[in-house]
């Protein structure tokens, strides 16, 4: 049977325009614009303050950067209250990133809640902290995907006040069955769930991997 191509009058579309989403009461332009970009990356960004004290936050900004040098960047909402992550970061210049599972989405979710700076995360959801030898900020003992990187620079955003954080990749935890022949991380493997909009978290379901994509050159499925 051929595919069915659907065009706009075959569904119903409706269409917003910049003074429709102006208009939008806030928590609900909230939600309808943080969940328009898609699917994003729910990672767990652990971090702790010259004297111990650790935190761990859920973020869904997380971007690769660069592979050479490894760089990730994270994207922090403005400064307006504490930020202990961001905080954290610049007081010692670590931080880690850790992959969320179906174990512990819920425990990941609550830390969004807004702790006083001494109540840890850890010990409020009750996941576990883990070091590494070198390494300041914890990682998350429950994570099956887990890095740590070094604080590069950070840059305000001028046009919402926003934070840019760049990071340089410095170690890497994960199990070895995940990690391909070509360097391809199969984080479906590991368990790794997804996030769309504030709250609504999901497994995956590989369709399949491609080829590199050449001019004239047939696409072909990747083991």
């Amino acid at each position: 049977m051929a595919a069915c191509l659907l065009f706009e009058s075959d569904f119903i579309m409706q269409k917003y325009n910049t003074a429709d989403i102006l208009a939008m009461e806030q928590r609900y332009r909230a939600a309808f614009i943080n969940s328009l970009g898609g699917f994003k990356s729910g990672v767990l960004v652990g971090t702790a303050d010259k004297n111990g004290n650790t935190n761990l936050a859920i973020f869904n900004s997380l971007f690769h950067l660069g592979a050479n040098p490894a760089l990730c960047g994270l994207i922090i909402r403005p400064d307006s209250v504490a930020r202990h992550t961001y905080e954290n970061i610049l007081d010692t210049g670590s931080y880690t990133i850790n992959h969320i599972h179906e174990g512990i989405y819920k425990q990941a979710h609550q830390t969004s809640a807004r702790y006083d700076r001494d109540r840890s995360e850890f010990n409020e959801t009750g996941l576990t902290e883990h070091y590494e030898n070198g390494i300041v900020a914890p990682f998350v003992a429950e994570s099956k995907v887990r890095f740590a990187l070094e604080f590069a620079e950070c840059h305000e955003l001028k046009i919402n006040g926003t934070i840019l954080m760049i990071g340089k990749i410095i170690k890497v935890m994960l199990p070895d069955d995940c990690v391909l022949p070509d360097g391809f991380i199969d984080i479906e493997r590991a368990g790794t769930i997804t996030v769309s909009g504030l709250d609504s978290y999901h497994t995956t379901n590989r369709l399949s991997r491609l080829s590199y994509a050449k001019p004239d050159v047939a696409l072909t499925e990747v083991s």
